[in-house]
């Protein structure tokens, strides 16, 4: 049984992003569709003092029909800007001097200009962090072919998945029927549930960057998803873990 997520890549996205990556044999990195403004791709919140902050990549103006994979950023001084207000926003979290260093070498490594590169550089180092193994792939390697539901299962069936798990915004355009009639099954993932964690300023988020939840808690961070917490279900039970 080989499990499959379809996803468009994020910056240094929340941590039901990386839970989800948790929970699947390989995630594809969706970048090859439409690149959409003031979305996910190229930005994400931080928790300050004066309430959730945008932290954004700038990119170069573009034709609306431009994929995820043609942006570009518009400069390369973003990584330096963006550690400093990290490490000015978060230094007094119980866990910075500890993995401060690590995330710092992310932003100094980081050169290419090419936001899906970007993003997977980001999303490939903050996996280690978390201990999280994973497989990540490009959609554009695949070469599916079809449009909407169409096109992902045949990148499904390329990729030689039986299920396919996605989140529940799929729910108002996923046609399960085509699914049904490749023999591939479809599992729906649940971002409810997840335990607080050391957070200052409240009232407590969930949906900030999952950088949050690493300056907080360190080397604990993995215990707080839900993929740490089905791993202990799984251990106590034959069944094996259930998507939750």
């Amino acid at each position: 049984m080989k499990r499959v997520a379809i996803v468009q890549s994020n910056y240094i996205p929340w941590k039901g992003y990386f839970d989800l990556i948790a929970h699947v044999d390989e995630f594809i990195l969706f970048d090859d569709v439409q690149y959409t403004d003031r979305d996910w791709r190229n930005r994400n919140l931080i928790k300050t003092a004066a309430g959730p902050k945008w932290l954004s990549i700038p990119v170069r103006r573009g034709p609306r029909s431009r994929l995820i994979n043609e942006v570009v950023a518009s400069d390369m001084e973003w990584p330096r800007a963006h550690w400093l207000l990290l490490a000015q926003t978060y230094r007094k979290a119980p866990c910075f001097e500890e993995v401060a260093p690590a995330v710092e070498r992310l932003y100094l490594d980081c050169r290419g200009d090419r936001l899906s590169d970007i993003n997977r550089h980001f999303l490939e180092g903050l996996l280690g962090l978390l201990d999280i193994p994973a497989t990540l792939s490009s959609a554009e390697d695949y070469g599916a072919a079809g449009a909407k539901t169409e096109r992902l299962v045949d990148l499904c069936r390329k990729a030689g998945a039986d299920e396919y798990l996605t989140g529940p915004a799929a729910r108002a355009y996923l046609d399960e029927s085509l699914f049904d009639r490749a023999g591939i099954g479809v599992r729906w993932f649940d971002y409810s549930g997840y335990p607080e964690y050391p957070q200052a300023h409240p009232p407590f988020d969930h949906h900030v960057s999952v950088l949050d939840l690493i300056f907080n808690t360190g080397p604990a961070a993995a215990r707080y998803l839900k993929s740490a917490q089905c791993l202990k279900s799984a251990q106590r039970s034959t069944a094996g873990p259930a998507i939750s």
